[in-house]
C-alpha cells in the first residue's frame, strides 16, 4: 500500500480533514527557463548510457504492438534509439502477425476490444519468443524486449539465451517483489537481476520510495509513469497515477540520492504522456535520462499499427485498461526523430527540438539539461496564442 510520507505531506495540503495530500504537476503546467549562457546547436550531446550501452539519442520506442515490430527495431536502432519489442504480444502469438494487425486496424470502434481479446487469447509460443529475438539480432542493432513480471523468469530466460541485449520488465506498477497467481509463483527482482545476465530495465513507478527501492535491486534503468499514455485508460479505470512532471522529479530525487550514497548510476526513463518535442525537453529537465514514447512513433509510416495505437492492457480479458486510438500517419521514423519537420506542431524532428532547447538553455549534455530551472507555468500553452488556437494552427492544432 502506498502512503504519503512526511516529506511528501510537508506542504500541509489536505483534500479533506481525513486525508493529507500535495499538489502534482503535468508537462502542460511547467516551463523551462533560459539562463545566462547559450550554445551552438552542434555542441549539444544527447547521447545516454543505459546498462553499459550507449544510445546516440535518448529515446526508446514503447513495447506496444502498434509501435514496434522487426522493421521498426532495425530502423529505430540505426537512427540511434532503442526499440523495445513486446514478447507477449502478436509478434510471439502468431508466426505471421500481419493478419492479426490487419484485423485490429480494420475493425469497427465498437468491436475492437472484443476483437483484441479474441486475438490475444492465442497463447504466446516459446519458439517464437526465441525466434523474434534472433531475428532482431540479425538486424545488427542493440536489442531489447519487454515481459510482464509474472512471466519474467520464463520468457526472460528464453530471450536472453537467444541473444537479447536488454530485458525490460514492465507492468502498470512494478514493485521489488511480485507475487503471482499464474506463471511463476514469485519474482524476487534483486535475485532475478543478479542471475539473468543482461541489464534489466523495470517499471513502472511514480514515487520516490518505489524508485529508490527499485534502484537497490541493481536494475540498469527505471521507467516512470502510470497512466499518461495516449492509449492508456488506467487513470480512469483504476484511478491511479501521478502527473508526469512531479512523478519524474520525485523519482529523479531518489536516483540522485541513491547515486550519492552508493556511487551507482541508474537510468531514469520517462514513459508516456509525451506528444511533442517540448514534452521530451521538459521530461529531461525534470530529471529523466531518456524517454520512452509510443503514440508519436505509432504515426510513423513504418509502424505496424497502420495508423492506430493501442496499449498493452487493452486486450485484457477481464478489465481492459487501454483503448485503440487513431493517430494517422505523420511521416517516416527518421522525420519524426531527426527531421526535417514538415509540420508546425512539434510532432516531427523531436531530437532537433531537444537539441535546440538545450542550446537555448545552455545545456551541452543530458546531465546539464537536468539542472536547468523549471517554473510552474499554468498559462504556458495559452498565453499569447489566441490566433493559433482560433485557427487550429501550431500550438492550437487539435
Amino acid at each position: 500500500m502506498q502512503t504519503v510520507t512526511k516529506a511528501e505531506s510537508s506542504s500541509g495540503e489536505m483534500i479533506g480533514r481525513g486525508k493529507a495530500s500535495r499538489r502534482a504537476y503535468g508537462f502542460d503546467e511547467i516551463a523551462l527557463v533560459p539562463g545566462t549562457v547559450t550554445l551552438d546547436y552542434e555542441l549539444c550531446d544527447v547521447s545516454v548510457n543505459i546498462g553499459g550501452h550507449k544510445l546516440a539519442i535518448p529515446v526508446l520506442a514503447s513495447a506496444m504492438d502498434g509501435v514496434v515490430d522487426l522493421k521498426v527495431v532495425e530502423v529505430f536502432g540505426k537512427l540511434g534509439g532503442l526499440a523495445v519489442l513486446n514478447l507477449q504480444g502478436v509478434q510471439t502469438r502468431y508466426e505471421n502477425p500481419t493478419d492479426a494487425l490487419n484485423k485490429i486496424a480494420r475493425c469497427d470502434k465498437s468491436e475492437f476490444v472484443e476483437t483484441m481479446q479474441k486475438l490475444y487469447s492465442e497463447p504466446v509460443k516459446d519458439e517464437l519468443v526465441a525466434k523474434r529475438v534472433k531475428e532482431m539480432k540479425s538486424k545488427g542493432v542493440l536489442t531489447a524486449a519487454s515481459v510482464t513480471p509474472n512471466m519474467a523468469h520464463k520468457y526472460g530466460k528464453i530471450a536472453v539465451e537467444a541473444g537479447l541485449d536488454i530485458l525490460v520488465i514492465q507492468s502498470t506498477v512494478t514493485g521489488i517483489e511480485h507475487r503471482s497467481a499464474v506463471g511463476n509463483v514469485q519474482l524476487d527482482l534483486k535475485t532475478f537481476v543478479e542471475e539473468i545476465g543482461v541489464p534489466v530495465i523495470v517499471g513502472n513507478c511514480v514515487t520516490y520510495d518505489a524508485a529508490y527501492r527499485l534502484a537497490e535491486t541493481g536494475v540498469a534503468g527505471i521507467l516512470v509513469g502510470v497512466g499518461p499514455g495516449a492509449a492508456c485508460t488506467s487513470r480512469s479505470v483504476l484511478g491511479i497515477g501521478v502527473p508526469m512532471a512531479t512523478a519524474i522529479a520525485d523519482c529523479a530525487g531518489a536516483i540522485r540520492d541513491y547515486h550519492e550514497k552508493t556511487g551507482k548510476k541508474v537510468a531514469l526513463i520517462a514513459d508516456g504522456g509525451m506528444v511533442v518535442g517540448g514534452d521530451i525537453c521538459k521530461a529531461i529537465a525534470c530529471g529523466a535520462d531518456a524517454v520512452m514514447i509510443g503514440s508519436p512513433l505509432a504515426r510513423a509510416k513504418e509502424a505496424p499499427g497502420q495508423g492506430f495505437h493501442w496499449g498493452m492492457a487493452t486486450p485484457s480479458p477481464i478489465l481492459p485498461r487501454g483503448t485503440r486510438v487513431k493517430v494517422g500517419h505523420s511521416g517516416t521514423l527518421e522525420q519524426i526523430l531527426l527531421g526535417p519537420a514538415q509540420v508546425d506542431d512539434g510532432t516531427q524532428n523531436l531530437i532537433g527540438a531537444l537539441k535546440t532547447s538545450m542550446s537555448t538553455l545552455g545545456a551541452s549534455s543530458i546531465s546539464e539539461m537536468k539542472e536547468v530551472e523549471v517554473v510552474i507555468a499554468p498559462s504556458i500553452l495559452t498565453e499569447g496564442k489566441v490566433f493559433q488556437h482560433a485557427q487550429e494552427l501550431g500550438m492550437g492544432r487539435k
